[in-house]
């Protein structure tokens, strides 16, 4: 069978687990080549893979913490060694350190800026000559849906969101008249190990606030990244699109 990716390549951060493990597994469905890298899981990267190359698609992993630019680099060079030049970055790494703004550390705040921000920009950095080169490509940011409507005890994490929607748009300004497309995915409250740590009373609470009655699962962001990475998302430049099960709307 042949899939809207055929012959792309993609590149995802964060991959082993949630949204970037449904999302690159997605992308090999639909025909692509795929790349991850993963932050001291060795093991769901590695059945990762093999999934991947069950499908009959290229798979590889690579250890990366995406807060380290070298190390984000070394990650973009050595995919591109092993499957070739990226056409799709889904820039889904993150982390959430939560707590009162009174108890805010230093430390706390520059590792979740470094982890979703830095990241995101530095990883976005050493593809985009690539793409700009063949003037093709598609850069896809996991921002948040609480980027737009804010939170108690998670000023780092959101600002952070809430600062990826910004890059977003500034570089879909310079990116698009040269072919590359970036845009964002805002999802609200979905079904991954972030969600898991805040135990049952939260997700109760959260899912009888919810107009859709029940949390996301990573494959439904899974097929807004497809949109983004294949033929239906060729007008889409600095966009959010949010899945969120009605917790915004706007």
């Amino acid at each position: 069978m042949t899939g809207v990716l055929d012959g792309k390549i993609a590149l995802v951060t964060g991959g082993s687990r949630g949204i970037g493990r449904a999302s690159a597994l997605a992308f090999a469905r639909a025909g692509a080549d795929v790349a991850i890298c993963h932050h001291q899981d060795a093991e769901m990267a590695e059945s990762l893979v093999r999934e991947v190359t069950a499908m009959g698609r290229r798979g590889f992993a690579m250890e990366a913490d995406v807060a380290d630019t070298a190390q984000t680099r070394g990650f973009a060079e050595a995919a591109e060694r092993a499957l070739g030049p990226c056409d799709i970055l889904l820039n889904n790494a993150g982390i959430n350190i939560r707590g009162p703004f009174e108890e805010l550390t230093e430390a706390n705040f520059d590792r979740v800026m470094d982890v979703h921000v830095k990241g995101m920009v530095f990883m976005a950095r050493h593809v985009y000559p690539g793409m700009v080169a063949r003037r093709a490509g598609r850069i896809i940011n996991i921002a948040s849906q609480l980027a737009i409507k804010g939170g108690p005890n998670a000023v780092p994490y959101i600002t952070a969101k809430a600062a990826i929607l910004g890059f977003t748009r500034a570089l879909a300004w310079e990116a698009t008249a040269k072919g590359v497309l970036v845009n964002a995915i805002g999802p609200g409250p979905i079904e991954t190990d972030l969600t898991h740590a805040r135990g049952p009373e939260w997700k109760a609470a959260m899912e009888a606030s919810l107009p859709a009655g029940r949390l996301g699962r990573p494959e439904e962001i899974a097929e807004t990244a497809l949109l983004l990475a294949g033929p239906g998302g060729t007008f889409y430049a600095g966009a959010l699109l949010s899945p969120n099960g009605g917790d915004v709307m706007y």
